[in-house]
């Protein structure tokens, strides 16, 4: 966790420069990003929320995004990361969405991922999506892995 804050502290600085604010939907992380920065004092300065998005419902009742939006998206996928993080931006009327979803492990996901795959957005002034492969089926070290990618993808989008 301390290597998560250490990221996540120098968002802070940058979001509360700025007087900028960040909402986080993420999925197989479990709620580290948004632990990280709210590990931060003064975390209340630019974070408005967020949310654990793990099942289809969480998707429909946290996101609002109906079954019909997902017609040809599915979780895990660059395009669902891009959705969830532009839908957690708006929802919360913040200058920054942060999304991240994938397959922790031990085992891949129902859509054929292996564990260890991800993918992570940042819905913002800018924007940019990824897809990270540890090729680990390790569960905690994957989720660690994750958030810490999805915190260093918003540090650098921030940084441009």
């Amino acid at each position: 966790m301390k290597d998560l804050v250490a990221i996540a502290e120098q968002i802070a600085a940058k979001l509360i420069e700025r007087r900028q604010t960040i909402a986080v939907a993420e999925s197989s992380t479990g709620g580290l990003i948004s632990a990280a920065l709210l590990a931060v004092p003064g975390a209340s300065a630019y974070f408005l929320g967020g949310g654990v998005i793990y099942t289809r419902d969480a998707r429909r009742i946290l996101m609002d995004i109906p079954d019909e939006a997902m017609k040809g998206i599915r979780s895990a996928s660059e395009p669902y990361a891009t959705l969830l993080a532009s839908q957690i931006r708006q929802r919360f009327s913040t200058d920054w969405g942060l999304s991240e979803t994938g397959a922790t492990g031990p085992t891949g996901n129902r859509y054929g991922d292996a564990a260890g795959h991800s993918c992570m957005a940042v819905a913002g002034p800018q924007s940019q999506v990824i897809t990270l492969e540890t090729g680990s089926n390790e569960r905690l070290a994957n989720m660690q892995m994750f958030a810490s990618t999805a915190l260093n993808l918003l540090l650098q989008n921030l940084s441009r």
